[in-house]
């Protein structure tokens, strides 16, 4: 598809850097756009697509989309939320997942209540500002970059709010995780709030919805007697219904149906149990549904 002359291309702004950056790059590619080669390269036109990307720092997306310097970009929930940009999400990507959580000096137990008059130091202080105030509750954020455990040793802060994974490193300073998550993170994509979404914007969206199911969904065919059909659709249902058609073998159906990879094993457990014979799992290369 060539662009028309009076049809921009769809700016659209990606991760240069970061964990955040491989992931995306691979999910372009698997919606059919081209991605750079080369690591330098800071701007790709695929004329093709009708889309340029734009390879920035992920912290800084979600102000150039605000901004409405481009049109929309892949970030994290969490850098969104920090920078208070004009910008909404409009799609969960599926990857890229986090969780931030307070975490204090162990045994001494801390609750969100009580970091009142506290010094909080974060590498996110506008996300952890937020979270704060919609408690009620008034602390001194101290914004630190990168690591923030070392923070309360050297007298920095009372208390931090950071990316946790397994919490180890936090256990080994010292600390302890207090509170519920202040927020679960993920890849997202986003575009300016309040404005008409851009032209290519949807084509973008279904491309990588596509992707998603793709990678979550696969197909599953089989064969079985005609009167367990109803039987067997109701452990595959399919996204609308499943595909049943009649073999040449007198009484017996041939079922497609798409079916969440997770799982997928238990459920041809349960066909072959119900008397499904040939029963086949295949990949989803792309899709639209």
């Amino acid at each position: 598809m060539e662009p028309s002359p009076d049809r921009p291309l769809l700016r659209v702004a990606v991760p240069n850097k970061g964990s955040l950056s491989d992931a995306a790059i691979q999910m372009l590619r698997e919606a059919g756009y081209r991605q750079r080669g080369d690591n330098k390269e800071l701007i790709l036109a695929d004329d093709a697509n009708g889309v340029e990307f734009y390879y920035l720092r992920p912290r800084d997306i979600a102000v150039y989309v605000g901004e409405g310097t481009l049109d929309v970009g892949i970030t994290g929930r969490d850098m969104l939320l920090d920078s208070r940009a004009a910008a909404d999400e409009t799609a969960a990507l599926g990857f890229g997942g986090t969780r931030f959580r307070f975490a204090a000096p162990a045994g001494q137990d801390w609750s969100v209540e009580r970091l009142a008059g506290s010094r909080i130091a974060t590498s996110y202080p506008g996300l952890v500002g937020s979270y704060l105030a919609d408690r009620g509750v008034d602390a001194r954020l101290i914004k630190l970059d990168g690591a923030v455990e070392s923070a309360i040793r050297l007298g920095v802060a009372d208390a931090v709010a950071d990316v946790v994974e397994t919490g180890t490193t936090l256990r080994r300073a010292g600390l302890e995780l207090f509170g519920e998550p202040i927020l679960e993170s993920e890849a997202i994509l986003i575009a300016r709030r309040g404005e008409v979404p851009p032209a290519g914007l949807d084509q973008l969206a279904r491309r990588l919805d596509g992707v998603l199911v793709a990678r979550n969904w696969v197909m599953m065919d089989y064969d079985i007697a005609a009167e367990l059909a109803d039987r067997a659709a109701a452990l595959t249902p399919g996204f609308e219904s499943p595909t049943v058609s009649p073999l040449a073998r007198e009484g017996w159906v041939a079922v497609r149906a798409m079916v969440r990879r997770e799982g997928s094993q238990l459920i041809m457990d349960q066909l072959y149990a119900l008397g499904a014979r040939a029963i086949l799992v295949t990949d989803i290369a792309a899709c639209r549904i």
